[in-house]
Protein backbone atom coordinates (compact mmCIF):
# COMPACT_ATOMS: atom_id res chain seq x y z
CA UNK A 1 0.00 0.00 0.00
CA UNK A 2 1.56 3.52 -1.01
CA UNK A 3 1.88 6.34 1.52
CA UNK A 4 -1.25 8.24 -0.01
CA UNK A 5 -3.56 5.30 0.61
CA UNK A 6 -2.70 5.06 3.97
CA UNK A 7 -3.32 8.63 5.04
CA UNK A 8 -6.63 8.13 3.08
CA UNK A 9 -7.46 5.08 5.10
CA UNK A 10 -6.44 5.60 8.58
CA UNK A 11 -8.62 6.84 11.53
CA UNK A 12 -8.19 10.64 12.06
CA UNK A 13 -7.75 12.63 14.58
CA UNK A 14 -5.70 15.50 15.62
CA UNK A 15 -2.38 13.37 15.91
CA UNK A 16 -2.65 11.48 12.54
CA UNK A 17 -4.10 15.46 11.08
CA UNK A 18 -0.56 16.41 12.41
CA UNK A 19 1.81 13.33 10.48
CA UNK A 20 -0.80 13.92 7.59
CA UNK A 21 0.65 17.59 7.36
CA UNK A 22 3.87 16.57 8.02
CA UNK A 23 4.37 14.44 5.14
CA UNK A 24 2.65 16.47 3.08
CA UNK A 25 5.39 19.24 3.58
CA UNK A 26 7.65 17.38 3.77
CA UNK A 27 9.08 17.69 7.40
CA UNK A 28 11.02 14.96 8.45
CA UNK A 29 11.84 13.61 4.80
CA UNK A 30 8.94 11.90 4.87
CA UNK A 31 9.78 9.87 8.15
CA UNK A 32 6.94 8.34 10.59
CA UNK A 33 9.04 7.44 13.33
CA UNK A 34 7.32 6.74 17.22
CA UNK A 35 8.43 5.28 20.35
CA UNK A 36 6.77 3.58 23.37
CA UNK A 37 8.71 4.47 26.26
CA UNK A 38 7.82 2.50 29.55
CA UNK A 39 9.58 3.11 32.73
CA UNK A 40 10.12 -0.44 33.76
CA UNK A 41 8.88 0.77 37.58
CA UNK A 42 5.68 -1.73 37.13
CA UNK A 43 3.56 -3.53 35.23
CA UNK A 44 1.66 -2.03 32.20
CA UNK A 45 -1.96 -1.29 32.44
CA UNK A 46 -4.62 -0.44 29.39
CA UNK A 47 -3.83 3.13 29.75
CA UNK A 48 -0.68 1.96 28.53
CA UNK A 49 -2.35 -0.16 26.24
CA UNK A 50 -3.73 3.00 24.32
CA UNK A 51 -0.61 4.70 24.51
CA UNK A 52 0.88 0.93 22.70
CA UNK A 53 -1.76 1.36 20.37
CA UNK A 54 -1.26 4.52 19.29
CA UNK A 55 2.17 4.62 19.03
CA UNK A 56 2.55 1.22 17.37
CA UNK A 57 -0.34 1.95 15.10
CA UNK A 58 0.37 5.28 13.76
CA UNK A 59 3.99 3.89 12.93
CA UNK A 60 2.08 1.04 10.98
CA UNK A 61 -0.42 3.12 9.14
CA UNK A 62 1.73 5.57 8.02
CA UNK A 63 4.94 3.04 6.90
CA UNK A 64 7.05 4.23 9.47
CA UNK A 65 8.63 2.65 12.40
CA UNK A 66 8.36 2.28 16.57
CA UNK A 67 10.69 1.80 19.04
CA UNK A 68 10.42 0.29 22.73
CA UNK A 69 12.61 2.05 24.58
CA UNK A 70 12.73 1.66 28.60
CA UNK A 71 13.26 4.80 30.27
CA UNK A 72 15.23 3.20 32.98
CA UNK A 73 16.59 6.29 35.00
CA UNK A 74 16.01 5.50 38.60
CA UNK A 75 17.50 2.07 39.70
CA UNK A 76 15.72 1.96 43.14
CA UNK A 77 12.70 1.53 41.05
CA UNK A 78 13.51 -0.62 38.34
CA UNK A 79 13.97 -4.39 37.73
CA UNK A 80 14.05 -6.90 35.23
CA UNK A 81 10.78 -8.49 36.07
CA UNK A 82 8.90 -5.01 34.65
CA UNK A 83 11.19 -5.09 31.66
CA UNK A 84 10.17 -8.63 30.55
CA UNK A 85 6.75 -8.50 31.39
CA UNK A 86 6.58 -5.17 29.55
CA UNK A 87 7.90 -7.17 26.36
CA UNK A 88 5.45 -10.19 27.22
CA UNK A 89 2.38 -7.22 27.06
CA UNK A 90 3.22 -5.87 24.14
CA UNK A 91 3.75 -8.80 22.01
CA UNK A 92 0.55 -9.75 23.20
CA UNK A 93 -1.34 -6.92 22.35
CA UNK A 94 -0.13 -7.60 18.55
CA UNK A 95 3.08 -5.05 18.20
CA UNK A 96 6.67 -6.09 16.95
CA UNK A 97 9.26 -3.69 17.64
CA UNK A 98 11.46 -5.49 15.61
CA UNK A 99 15.07 -4.97 15.99
CA UNK A 100 14.53 -1.42 17.65
CA UNK A 101 14.69 -2.09 21.11
CA UNK A 102 16.47 0.19 23.49
CA UNK A 103 17.38 2.03 26.88
CA UNK A 104 17.86 4.95 28.69
CA UNK A 105 20.81 3.17 29.82
CA UNK A 106 22.36 2.87 26.18
CA UNK A 107 23.05 6.68 26.21
CA UNK A 108 23.98 7.25 29.76
CA UNK A 109 27.34 8.40 28.20
CA UNK A 110 26.19 10.65 25.66
CA UNK A 111 23.78 11.99 28.07
CA UNK A 112 26.60 12.79 29.95
CA UNK A 113 28.67 14.38 27.71
CA UNK A 114 25.58 16.78 26.96
CA UNK A 115 25.47 17.61 30.25
CA UNK A 116 29.04 18.93 30.11
CA UNK A 117 28.02 20.86 26.93
CA UNK A 118 25.49 22.51 29.05
CA UNK A 119 27.63 22.86 31.69
CA UNK A 120 30.83 24.45 29.58
CA UNK A 121 28.13 27.13 27.54
CA UNK A 122 26.81 28.36 31.08
CA UNK A 123 23.50 26.79 31.35
CA UNK A 124 23.82 24.16 34.16
CA UNK A 125 25.48 24.28 37.51
CA UNK A 126 26.04 22.37 40.53
CA UNK A 127 23.81 22.62 43.22
CA UNK A 128 24.21 21.98 47.26
CA UNK A 129 20.37 22.89 48.15
CA UNK A 130 18.39 19.83 49.87
CA UNK A 131 15.54 18.21 47.74
CA UNK A 132 13.23 20.31 50.21
CA UNK A 133 15.42 23.21 49.95
CA UNK A 134 14.81 23.26 46.56
CA UNK A 135 11.32 23.17 46.15
CA UNK A 136 11.16 25.70 48.95
CA UNK A 137 13.07 27.66 46.41
CA UNK A 138 11.48 27.24 43.63
CA UNK A 139 8.23 29.32 44.27
CA UNK A 140 4.98 29.22 43.69
CA UNK A 141 2.42 29.50 40.43
CA UNK A 142 1.98 33.11 41.99
CA UNK A 143 5.38 33.65 43.80
CA UNK A 144 8.47 33.55 41.75
CA UNK A 145 11.33 31.49 42.84
CA UNK A 146 14.66 32.52 44.34
CA UNK A 147 17.98 31.91 42.83
CA UNK A 148 20.36 28.76 44.26
CA UNK A 149 23.08 30.27 46.52
CA UNK A 150 25.33 27.73 43.83
CA UNK A 151 23.68 29.51 40.48
CA UNK A 152 26.93 31.59 39.51
CA UNK A 153 29.45 29.14 40.04
CA UNK A 154 32.09 29.43 37.53
CA UNK A 155 31.74 26.76 34.56
CA UNK A 156 35.55 25.11 35.70
CA UNK A 157 34.12 24.78 39.27
CA UNK A 158 30.80 23.05 37.82
CA UNK A 159 32.64 21.14 35.38
CA UNK A 160 35.31 19.58 38.46
CA UNK A 161 32.30 18.79 40.57
CA UNK A 162 29.91 17.21 38.37
CA UNK A 163 32.97 14.79 37.26
CA UNK A 164 33.62 14.15 40.96
CA UNK A 165 29.79 13.64 41.49
CA UNK A 166 30.38 11.14 38.66
CA UNK A 167 33.30 9.24 40.53
CA UNK A 168 31.30 9.05 43.27
CA UNK A 169 33.16 11.42 45.68
CA UNK A 170 29.87 12.91 46.77
CA UNK A 171 26.76 11.20 49.66
CA UNK A 172 23.23 10.45 48.01
CA UNK A 173 21.57 13.45 47.51
CA UNK A 174 23.89 15.97 48.56
CA UNK A 175 24.32 17.88 45.18
CA UNK A 176 22.52 18.21 41.93
CA UNK A 177 22.99 18.89 38.79
CA UNK A 178 20.21 21.58 37.44
CA UNK A 179 19.39 23.45 34.20
CA UNK A 180 20.24 27.32 34.75
CA UNK A 181 17.14 28.59 32.86
CA UNK A 182 14.88 31.23 34.65
CA UNK A 183 13.72 31.20 38.10
CA UNK A 184 10.84 33.45 37.88
CA UNK A 185 9.76 31.87 34.39
CA UNK A 186 5.57 31.47 34.74
CA UNK A 187 6.21 27.78 34.20
CA UNK A 188 7.69 26.25 37.26
CA UNK A 189 9.23 23.35 35.67
CA UNK A 190 11.57 26.09 33.87
CA UNK A 191 13.13 27.13 37.11
CA UNK A 192 16.40 25.66 36.98
CA UNK A 193 14.89 21.97 37.23
CA UNK A 194 17.44 18.88 38.37
CA UNK A 195 18.88 17.44 35.52
CA UNK A 196 21.29 14.99 37.78
CA UNK A 197 21.14 13.45 41.27
CA UNK A 198 23.34 11.45 42.61
CA UNK A 199 21.79 7.49 43.45
CA UNK A 200 24.29 4.97 44.84
CA UNK A 201 22.07 2.06 43.78
CA UNK A 202 22.89 -0.77 41.37
CA UNK A 203 21.18 -0.70 37.82
CA UNK A 204 19.78 -3.10 36.53
CA UNK A 205 21.73 -3.15 33.37
CA UNK A 206 24.82 -1.07 34.12
CA UNK A 207 25.49 -2.19 37.30
CA UNK A 208 27.79 -0.44 39.74
CA UNK A 209 29.17 1.85 36.96
CA UNK A 210 26.89 4.68 37.43
CA UNK A 211 26.18 6.52 41.06
CA UNK A 212 24.62 9.58 39.28
CA UNK A 213 21.28 9.46 36.99
CA UNK A 214 19.89 11.40 34.83
CA UNK A 215 16.12 13.13 35.71
CA UNK A 216 13.35 11.86 32.78
CA UNK A 217 13.02 15.55 31.70
CA UNK A 218 16.53 15.59 30.32
CA UNK A 219 16.72 12.06 29.27
CA UNK A 220 13.43 11.74 27.38
CA UNK A 221 13.98 14.43 24.68
CA UNK A 222 17.74 13.72 24.40
CA UNK A 223 16.63 10.04 23.91
CA UNK A 224 14.05 10.50 21.04
CA UNK A 225 16.92 13.24 19.41
CA UNK A 226 19.36 9.98 19.35
CA UNK A 227 16.87 7.90 18.27
CA UNK A 228 15.83 10.21 15.48
CA UNK A 229 11.71 10.00 16.77
CA UNK A 230 9.87 12.54 14.31
CA UNK A 231 6.88 12.29 16.97
CA UNK A 232 7.40 12.02 20.30
CA UNK A 233 3.47 11.23 21.92
CA UNK A 234 2.72 11.82 25.11
CA UNK A 235 -0.22 12.08 27.40
CA UNK A 236 -1.53 15.40 28.46
CA UNK A 237 0.30 15.78 32.00
CA UNK A 238 3.65 16.41 30.10
CA UNK A 239 1.99 19.39 28.37
CA UNK A 240 3.83 21.51 30.80
CA UNK A 241 7.35 20.13 30.57
CA UNK A 242 6.86 20.36 26.47
CA UNK A 243 8.94 23.74 27.32
CA UNK A 244 11.97 22.25 28.71
CA UNK A 245 11.73 19.42 26.19
CA UNK A 246 12.08 22.00 23.77
CA UNK A 247 15.08 24.35 25.57
CA UNK A 248 17.32 21.06 26.30
CA UNK A 249 16.91 20.33 22.53
CA UNK A 250 17.71 24.66 20.90
CA UNK A 251 20.22 24.87 23.69
CA UNK A 252 22.03 21.20 22.82
CA UNK A 253 21.19 22.52 19.00
CA UNK A 254 20.65 18.79 17.99
CA UNK A 255 18.01 16.79 16.25
CA UNK A 256 14.77 18.15 17.48
CA UNK A 257 11.20 16.10 17.41
CA UNK A 258 7.61 17.35 18.28
CA UNK A 259 6.53 16.68 21.18
CA UNK A 260 2.08 16.03 20.96
CA UNK A 261 0.12 15.67 24.14
CA UNK A 262 -2.94 13.88 24.12
CA UNK A 263 -5.75 13.03 26.86
CA UNK A 264 -4.80 9.66 29.21
CA UNK A 265 -7.14 7.06 29.92
CA UNK A 266 -9.66 7.38 32.64
CA UNK A 267 -11.40 4.47 33.53
CA UNK A 268 -14.35 4.76 35.63
CA UNK A 269 -14.35 2.52 38.76
CA UNK A 270 -10.57 2.01 38.15
CA UNK A 271 -7.40 3.37 39.43
CA UNK A 272 -4.16 3.63 36.72
CA UNK A 273 -2.02 4.58 38.89
CA UNK A 274 1.00 2.66 39.43
CA UNK A 275 2.07 3.81 42.57
CA UNK A 276 -1.73 3.05 43.79
CA UNK A 277 -1.63 -0.06 42.11
CA UNK A 278 1.97 -1.00 43.64
CA UNK A 279 0.16 -0.23 46.82
CA UNK A 280 -2.50 -2.94 45.91
CA UNK A 281 0.34 -5.76 45.23
CA UNK A 282 2.85 -4.47 48.59
CA UNK A 283 -0.36 -4.25 51.10
CA UNK A 284 -1.97 -8.17 49.76
CA UNK A 285 -5.44 -6.70 48.54
CA UNK A 286 -4.52 -8.44 45.35
CA UNK A 287 -2.70 -11.72 44.82
CA UNK A 288 -0.19 -9.82 42.29
CA UNK A 289 0.13 -7.61 39.38
CA UNK A 290 -1.74 -10.10 37.17
CA UNK A 291 -4.60 -10.51 39.54
CA UNK A 292 -7.47 -10.52 37.40
CA UNK A 293 -9.19 -7.39 38.60
CA UNK A 294 -6.31 -5.41 38.72
CA UNK A 295 -6.61 -2.96 35.26
CA UNK A 296 -2.90 -4.52 34.32
CA UNK A 297 -2.45 -6.25 31.09
CA UNK A 298 -1.10 -8.84 32.39
CA UNK A 299 -4.48 -8.96 34.90
CA UNK A 300 -6.88 -8.54 31.92
CA UNK A 301 -5.08 -11.31 30.07
CA UNK A 302 -5.58 -13.75 33.07
CA UNK A 303 -8.96 -12.66 33.64
CA UNK A 304 -9.50 -13.68 29.63
CA UNK A 305 -9.19 -10.71 27.48
CA UNK A 306 -8.16 -10.82 24.66
CA UNK A 307 -5.65 -8.57 22.48
CA UNK A 308 -8.46 -8.03 20.17
CA UNK A 309 -10.61 -6.61 22.16
CA UNK A 310 -8.44 -4.18 24.21
CA UNK A 311 -7.17 -3.14 20.71
CA UNK A 312 -11.09 -2.43 19.51
CA UNK A 313 -11.61 -0.41 23.28
CA UNK A 314 -8.57 1.51 22.01
CA UNK A 315 -9.96 2.43 18.75
CA UNK A 316 -13.27 3.07 20.07
CA UNK A 317 -12.45 5.92 22.47
CA UNK A 318 -10.30 7.42 19.74
CA UNK A 319 -7.23 9.98 20.55
CA UNK A 320 -8.55 13.55 22.00
CA UNK A 321 -7.40 16.88 23.86
CA UNK A 322 -9.10 16.90 26.88
CA UNK A 323 -9.34 14.82 29.84
CA UNK A 324 -12.59 12.21 30.16
CA UNK A 325 -13.63 9.71 32.03
CA UNK A 326 -14.57 6.50 29.70
CA UNK A 327 -17.49 4.21 31.04
CA UNK A 328 -15.46 0.54 31.99
CA UNK A 329 -19.00 -1.06 30.53
CA UNK A 330 -17.27 -0.15 27.36
CA UNK A 331 -14.50 -2.21 27.89
CA UNK A 332 -17.18 -4.95 28.98
CA UNK A 333 -18.63 -4.76 26.09
CA UNK A 334 -15.93 -5.00 23.91
CA UNK A 335 -14.88 -8.51 25.38
CA UNK A 336 -18.64 -9.41 25.20
CA UNK A 337 -18.23 -8.69 21.37
CA UNK A 338 -15.38 -10.33 20.96
CA UNK A 339 -16.28 -13.49 22.63
CA UNK A 340 -19.60 -13.91 21.43
CA UNK A 341 -17.60 -14.58 18.21
CA UNK A 342 -15.07 -16.43 19.18
CA UNK A 343 -15.87 -18.62 22.32
CA UNK A 344 -17.57 -22.04 22.02
CA UNK A 345 -20.65 -22.72 24.35
CA UNK A 346 -20.16 -25.19 26.83
CA UNK A 347 -22.36 -26.57 29.77
CA UNK A 348 -21.14 -24.94 33.64
CA UNK A 349 -22.94 -25.66 36.61
CA UNK A 350 -21.62 -23.17 39.32
CA UNK A 351 -23.85 -23.81 42.17
CA UNK A 352 -25.14 -27.40 41.66
CA UNK A 353 -28.88 -29.18 42.57
CA UNK A 354 -29.06 -32.72 42.08
CA UNK A 355 -31.98 -33.91 39.49
CA UNK A 356 -32.89 -37.87 39.17
CA UNK A 357 -34.97 -38.49 36.36
CA UNK A 358 -37.28 -41.19 37.84
CA UNK A 359 -38.63 -42.68 34.08
CA UNK A 360 -35.36 -42.80 32.59
CA UNK A 361 -33.08 -45.73 32.25
CA UNK A 362 -30.25 -46.41 35.51
CA UNK A 363 -27.64 -47.92 32.55
CA UNK A 364 -28.70 -45.49 29.57
CA UNK A 365 -26.44 -42.87 28.70
CA UNK A 366 -27.27 -40.98 25.49
CA UNK A 367 -25.23 -38.29 23.29
CA UNK A 368 -26.99 -34.99 22.52
CA UNK A 369 -26.08 -33.10 19.52
CA UNK A 370 -25.09 -29.31 21.38
CA UNK A 371 -24.12 -26.28 18.86
CA UNK A 372 -20.31 -25.13 19.76
CA UNK A 373 -20.88 -21.31 18.59
CA UNK A 374 -24.39 -19.89 16.98
CA UNK A 375 -22.44 -16.79 15.89
CA UNK A 376 -19.99 -19.51 14.18
CA UNK A 377 -21.58 -22.01 11.97
CA UNK A 378 -17.95 -23.13 11.06
CA UNK A 379 -17.37 -24.10 14.79
CA UNK A 380 -19.90 -27.25 14.04
CA UNK A 381 -21.28 -29.11 17.09
CA UNK A 382 -20.04 -31.12 19.96
CA UNK A 383 -21.69 -34.26 21.78
CA UNK A 384 -22.48 -34.27 25.48
CA UNK A 385 -23.58 -37.20 27.53
CA UNK A 386 -26.92 -37.27 29.31
CA UNK A 387 -27.97 -39.83 31.87
CA UNK A 388 -30.82 -40.27 34.81
CA UNK A 389 -28.63 -38.29 37.26
CA UNK A 390 -28.15 -34.77 36.46
CA UNK A 391 -26.75 -31.22 37.94
CA UNK A 392 -28.34 -27.93 37.43
CA UNK A 393 -27.79 -24.54 38.96
CA UNK A 394 -29.92 -24.38 42.62
CA UNK A 395 -30.68 -20.67 41.18
CA UNK A 396 -32.86 -22.36 38.43
CA UNK A 397 -35.33 -23.73 41.09
CA UNK A 398 -38.04 -22.53 43.75
CA UNK A 399 -40.22 -24.53 45.79
CA UNK A 400 -42.37 -21.32 45.79
CA UNK A 401 -41.80 -19.70 42.71
CA UNK A 402 -42.68 -15.97 41.79
CA UNK A 403 -45.16 -14.53 38.96
CA UNK A 404 -43.23 -14.93 36.02
CA UNK A 405 -40.85 -17.45 37.42
CA UNK A 406 -40.32 -19.86 34.10
CA UNK A 407 -37.60 -22.00 35.37
CA UNK A 408 -38.30 -25.28 37.48
CA UNK A 409 -40.49 -25.36 40.57
CA UNK A 410 -43.11 -28.55 41.71
CA UNK A 411 -45.39 -29.27 38.90
CA UNK A 412 -43.33 -26.90 36.35
CA UNK A 413 -42.02 -28.29 33.08
CA UNK A 414 -38.97 -26.95 31.49
CA UNK A 415 -36.62 -28.26 29.08
CA UNK A 416 -33.20 -28.92 29.59
CA UNK A 417 -31.23 -27.94 26.95
CA UNK A 418 -30.27 -30.11 23.41
CA UNK A 419 -32.57 -32.88 25.24
CA UNK A 420 -36.05 -33.23 26.77
CA UNK A 421 -38.76 -31.90 28.76
CA UNK A 422 -38.90 -32.70 32.17
CA UNK A 423 -41.32 -32.10 34.75
CA UNK A 424 -40.74 -31.65 38.74
CA UNK A 425 -42.60 -33.87 41.03
CA UNK A 426 -41.00 -34.04 44.20
CA UNK A 427 -38.48 -32.11 46.12
CA UNK A 428 -36.10 -33.78 48.82
CA UNK A 429 -34.60 -31.63 51.74
CA UNK A 430 -31.97 -31.85 54.36
CA UNK A 431 -32.27 -31.35 58.26
CA UNK A 432 -32.23 -27.41 57.56
CA UNK A 433 -35.23 -27.56 55.35
CA UNK A 434 -32.34 -26.79 52.58
CA UNK A 435 -33.52 -28.35 48.92
CA UNK A 436 -30.49 -30.81 48.07
CA UNK A 437 -32.67 -33.14 45.46
CA UNK A 438 -35.22 -32.76 42.77
CA UNK A 439 -36.78 -35.91 41.28
CA UNK A 440 -38.67 -35.09 37.67
CA UNK A 441 -40.08 -37.30 34.86
CA UNK A 442 -39.16 -36.76 31.36
CA UNK A 443 -41.28 -36.97 28.20
CA UNK A 444 -38.98 -39.21 25.41
CA UNK A 445 -40.92 -37.57 22.45
CA UNK A 446 -39.30 -34.33 23.52
CA UNK A 447 -35.56 -35.53 22.99
CA UNK A 448 -33.36 -32.36 21.27
CA UNK A 449 -35.27 -30.03 23.59
CA UNK A 450 -39.09 -29.71 21.24
CA UNK A 451 -41.78 -31.23 21.45
CA UNK A 452 -43.46 -32.85 18.48
CA UNK A 453 -47.12 -31.95 19.51
CA UNK A 454 -45.79 -28.31 19.05
CA UNK A 455 -47.02 -27.39 22.91
CA UNK A 456 -44.25 -24.42 24.27
CA UNK A 457 -42.08 -24.03 27.89
CA UNK A 458 -40.98 -20.74 28.72
CA UNK A 459 -37.69 -21.91 30.46
CA UNK A 460 -34.63 -23.41 29.26
CA UNK A 461 -32.26 -24.61 31.77
CA UNK A 462 -28.23 -25.84 31.09
CA UNK A 463 -27.27 -29.29 33.25
CA UNK A 464 -24.68 -31.22 32.91
CA UNK A 465 -24.98 -35.16 33.37
CA UNK A 466 -23.45 -36.26 37.47
CA UNK A 467 -21.40 -39.40 36.26
CA UNK A 468 -19.49 -37.44 33.61
CA UNK A 469 -19.44 -33.94 35.04
CA UNK A 470 -15.57 -32.91 35.41
CA UNK A 471 -15.31 -30.64 39.10
CA UNK A 472 -13.70 -27.50 38.75
CA UNK A 473 -12.88 -24.14 40.81
CA UNK A 474 -14.58 -21.25 39.64
CA UNK A 475 -13.74 -17.88 40.60
CA UNK A 476 -16.44 -15.10 40.15
CA UNK A 477 -14.57 -11.31 39.81
CA UNK A 478 -16.46 -8.11 40.44
CA UNK A 479 -14.90 -4.54 40.00
CA UNK A 480 -12.25 -3.93 42.81
CA UNK A 481 -13.61 -0.42 43.81
CA UNK A 482 -17.39 0.32 44.84
CA UNK A 483 -17.20 3.55 43.20
CA UNK A 484 -17.01 5.12 39.62
CA UNK A 485 -14.40 7.50 41.13
CA UNK A 486 -12.23 5.49 43.53
CA UNK A 487 -9.85 8.31 44.71
CA UNK A 488 -13.08 9.89 46.12
CA UNK A 489 -12.71 9.38 49.78
CA UNK A 490 -13.34 11.41 52.99
CA UNK A 491 -10.73 13.20 54.50
CA UNK A 492 -8.77 11.03 56.56
CA UNK A 493 -9.12 8.17 54.48
CA UNK A 494 -7.35 6.75 51.17
CA UNK A 495 -8.40 4.96 48.41
CA UNK A 496 -8.65 1.44 50.46
CA UNK A 497 -11.91 2.86 51.68
CA UNK A 498 -14.05 2.09 48.17
CA UNK A 499 -12.12 -1.21 48.02
CA UNK A 500 -15.53 -3.66 47.16
CA UNK A 501 -14.91 -6.45 49.46
CA UNK A 502 -16.96 -8.59 47.39
CA UNK A 503 -14.68 -8.18 44.25
CA UNK A 504 -14.25 -11.93 44.74
CA UNK A 505 -16.12 -15.09 45.18
CA UNK A 506 -14.41 -18.27 45.05
CA UNK A 507 -16.93 -21.22 44.00
CA UNK A 508 -15.77 -24.71 44.36
CA UNK A 509 -17.28 -28.07 43.89
CA UNK A 510 -18.42 -26.87 40.56
CA UNK A 511 -19.47 -29.36 37.97
CA UNK A 512 -18.11 -28.76 34.00
CA UNK A 513 -19.03 -30.94 30.92
CA UNK A 514 -16.60 -33.79 30.19
CA UNK A 515 -15.28 -31.65 26.87
CA UNK A 516 -13.41 -29.47 29.07
CA UNK A 517 -11.02 -32.37 29.96
CA UNK A 518 -7.39 -30.97 29.38
CA UNK A 519 -8.79 -27.50 28.80
CA UNK A 520 -5.16 -25.36 28.69
CA UNK A 521 -4.59 -22.12 30.46
CA UNK A 522 -6.24 -18.86 28.62
CA UNK A 523 -8.45 -21.08 26.89
CA UNK A 524 -11.77 -18.75 26.98
CA UNK A 525 -15.57 -20.01 26.67
CA UNK A 526 -18.80 -18.64 27.31
CA UNK A 527 -20.86 -21.12 29.91
CA UNK A 528 -24.46 -21.02 28.70
CA UNK A 529 -26.83 -18.84 30.49
CA UNK A 530 -23.66 -18.09 33.42
CA UNK A 531 -20.94 -15.72 31.29
CA UNK A 532 -17.92 -16.25 29.48
CA UNK A 533 -14.99 -17.82 31.36
CA UNK A 534 -11.19 -18.35 31.00
CA UNK A 535 -8.94 -21.29 32.09
CA UNK A 536 -6.72 -19.76 34.94
CA UNK A 537 -2.89 -20.81 34.93
CA UNK A 538 -3.68 -21.96 38.40
CA UNK A 539 -5.32 -25.59 36.37
CA UNK A 540 -3.46 -28.37 36.30
CA UNK A 541 -4.61 -31.65 34.76
CA UNK A 542 -6.41 -32.91 37.62
CA UNK A 543 -7.55 -29.42 38.74
CA UNK A 544 -9.70 -27.09 36.53
CA UNK A 545 -9.63 -24.15 37.38
CA UNK A 546 -12.10 -20.43 35.72
CA UNK A 547 -12.61 -17.35 35.85
CA UNK A 548 -14.82 -15.40 35.21
CA UNK A 549 -13.98 -12.85 32.37
CA UNK A 550 -17.53 -10.99 31.81
CA UNK A 551 -21.12 -11.40 32.46
CA UNK A 552 -23.59 -11.74 29.53
CA UNK A 553 -25.47 -8.54 30.64
CA UNK A 554 -24.54 -5.98 28.65
CA UNK A 555 -25.68 -2.54 28.90
CA UNK A 556 -24.00 -0.90 26.81
CA UNK A 557 -25.06 -2.96 23.78
CA UNK A 558 -28.32 -1.88 24.79
CA UNK A 559 -27.24 1.64 24.80
CA UNK A 560 -25.72 1.36 21.00
CA UNK A 561 -28.93 -0.61 19.79
CA UNK A 562 -31.47 1.97 21.00
CA UNK A 563 -29.30 4.73 19.94
CA UNK A 564 -29.05 2.83 16.34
Amino acid sequence: MSMSETNVTAPSDFIRDIIREDLRTNKYGGRVHTRFPPEPNGYLHIGHAKSICLNFGIAEEFGGLCNLRFDDTNPTKEEVEYVESIKEDVRWLGFDWGDRLFYASDYFEQLYEYAIQLIKKGKAYVCDLSPEEIREYRGTLTVPGRESPYRNRSVEENLDLFQRMRAGEFPEGSRTLRAKIDMAHPNVLMRDPVMYRIIHAEHHRTGNKWCIYPMYDFTHCLSDSIEGITHSICTLEFENNRALYDWFLDELGVYHPQQIEFARLNLSYTVLSKRILLQLVNRGYVSGWDDPRMPTISGLRRRGYTPEAIRNFCDLIGVAKANSVVDIELLEHCIRQDLNKRAPRVFGVLRPLKVIIDNYPEDLVEEMECINNPEDPSAGTRRVPFSRVLYIEKDDFREDPPKKWFRLAPGREVRLRYAYYVTCVDVIKNERGEVVELHCTYDPATRGGWAPDGRKVQGTLHWVSAAHALDAEVRLYDRLFLKPNPLDVEEGQDFTANLNPNSLEVLTGCRVEPSLAGAVPGSRYQFERQGYFCVDPDSTADRLVFNLTATLRDTWAKIEQAQQ
